[in-house]
């Protein structure tokens, strides 16, 4: 059956294609109330954009639902801690409108220096008054960055083509860095105070929220000019009223507002302010590629696969292209630990070792957690609630690492049983991924399909008894390896087989061997 992925908002044609190949795309309007939480009952995601709110109740009402996803930047409609509570991906489209948005800062900062606005509102009213629209270059003059993230910086790149001087505040940013384009890091104060042209490029945060106030606004240097095209109440909009009114500010120009929509402030009273109904996103190619953004996203993630753009998984952000190819290893080392255990561990270390540790591994830790409970949870386990699936078990996860360049990727899952027991599996990687060891018994297996697991005494005649007995039962053994400590010990038979086996089956394996132990782990599941 295919999933049934529900779009309550405009969204791309092509966005609408990429889904349409796999998933059965349904609409419904965002702003209708009843209508949404009807439909939500049967999606099992739902893309949104700027209306449309997923909240408690929303969430609530989709009990199938796996992902959420905004078709765009901003999350403020989305209730991501209650999502995050029920195990719902959250992702949204973080670098699909920054050349828009930053191309709306550089287009305001003109409007504004220039006086476009109301000029072209003057002449349409009949008046050509050239004289009284005098504005400013801005070749020569100091531009102030508030913020050097993505936005920001390309509003730096931008702003340097017109000859300027660019100075930033951004704490989390190395003055290297800021060197390296052509910006030189100041304080917040001095940025006000140096500045002819400020504009602001920072996520609001209780942090900074309100950051330009009045006690800012007190000290930027006379005729400064005030962009804001990042997030509302930013900048105080009364205290720049204040300053606009006492000629501290020679002019602003406003995509966002604290409250929005709005429709009324003291700020449309100055003809030096120009303002905007929030368009830095608003242009065919940052539709195009949220939409499509987002799309890919809900796809990954209605498979099981990681999401790089999910933004309530303990490990987000992009997976470096060498850590990518370990996230189905290290899912499937999970769920053959759980299947050899028999149960959960009580503690468990995922040891990563290779080259690959001079990038970011945590994901890794995830995906182990994520095929260890898929197993043994009620819940559908994923990178969203594995943590907290651990957590509610009372089992805690170590990720340790050692680089290593001489040998391949080796992942290690290793667990102490409530018990006392310990367990140890590992896989390796060097282009392909193996199996490698069980409890210490080394192997050479490919971790697909459907895997079984024979745990014996060493003896003549084993082998023969489980495939006659697994042949009577038509199941098909595609491959199998033995591993032994000693001839007449303890030996471990790895098993694939075309179908799984059900739990019945495995009994009479173990009895017809004698004193054995069976374990199947279907591997095609993740």
């Amino acid at each position: 059956m295919a999933s049934v992925v529900l779009v309550t908002e405009e969204l791309a044609a092509a966005a609408l294609e990429v889904l349409a190949a796999d998933c059965e795309v349904r609409t419904v309007d965002g702003a209708d109330r009843p209508a949404l939480l009807a439909a939500l009952a049967e999606a099992d995601a739902v893309i949104v954009r700027s209306v449309t709110r997923i909240d408690a109740e929303a969430l609530a009402a989709a009990t199938r639902l796996r992902v959420v996803a905004r078709a765009g930047v901003g999350l403020d409609n989305v209730d991501v801690p209650a999502a995050t509570a029920r195990g719902v991906l959250v992702v949204n489209a973080p670098t699909s409108n920054i050349i828009s948005a930053a191309e709306q800062a550089v287009a305001l900062l003109l409007a504004v220096a220039r006086h476009t606005a109301v000029a072209s509102a003057t002449l349409r009213a009949g008046a050509w008054r050239r004289s009284a629209f005098t504005g400013v270059e801005v070749h020569g003059k100091t531009v102030g960055v508030v913020g050097l993230g993505r936005i920001g910086v390309l509003f730096a790149q931008r702003m340097a083509a017109f000859g300027v001087r660019l100075i930033a505040y951004d704490p989390y940013v190395q003055p290297a860095r800021a060197a390296q384009l052509g910006v030189h890091l100041v304080s917040l104060e001095e940025l006000l105070r140096q500045s002819d042209f400020v504009s602001v490029h920072l996520p609001r945060t209780p942090e900074t929220l309100g950051l330009i106030g009045e006690k800012e606004l007190a000290v930027v240097k006379p005729g400064v000019r005030i962009v804001n095209a990042a997030r509302g109440g930013l900048v105080d909009e009364r205290a720049l009223a204040d300053a606009l009114a006492d000629g501290r500010v020679a002019g602003a120009g406003l995509d966002v507002f604290e409250t929005e929509p709005l429709t009324s402030s003291p700020l449309f009273a100055f003809d030096t302010v120009v303002v905007t109904p929030h368009l830095g996103a608003s242009t065919v190619e940052a539709q195009d590629k949220a939409g499509l953004a987002v799309a890919r996203s809900v796809r990954l993630a209605l498979r099981g696969e990681f999401v790089p753009d999910a933004v309530n998984i303990r490990a987000g952000g992009a997976v470096d292209e060498d850590v990518r190819p370990l996230l189905p290893l290290a899912e499937r080392l999970g769920r053959v630990f759980t299947a050899v255990a028999g149960g959960v561990a009580a503690r468990m270390t995922v040891e990563v070792r290779g080259a690959v540790v001079a990038h970011d591994v945590s994901v890794l830790e995830l995906a182990t957690m994520k095929g260890l409970f898929a197993p043994v949870a009620a819940q559908a386990v994923t990178y969203v609630n594995a943590p907290h699936v651990a957590a509610d078990r009372g089992v805690e996860v170590e990720l340790t690492t050692e680089e290593d360049l001489a040998e391949p990727t080796l992942i290690t899952v290793r667990g102490a049983m409530p018990d006392g027991d310990t367990l140890a599996v590992a896989g390796a990687y060097a282009g392909a991924a193996k199996l490698v060891e069980v409890d210490g018994f080394a192997l050479d297996v490919a971790p697909d399909g459907v895997l079984l697991l024979v745990r014996y005494r060493d003896r003549p005649g084993v082998v023969g008894t489980i495939g006659t007995t697994l042949g009577r039962a038509g199941v098909n053994i595609a491959a199998m390896q033995v591993a032994r400590r000693a001839a007449g010990g303890e030996a471990l038979m790895a098993l694939t087989v075309d179908s799984p086996i059900a739990p019945d089956l495995l009994a009479e394996v173990a009895a017809e061997i004698g004193s054995a132990r069976a374990a199947m782990v279907d591997l095609r599941a993740d």
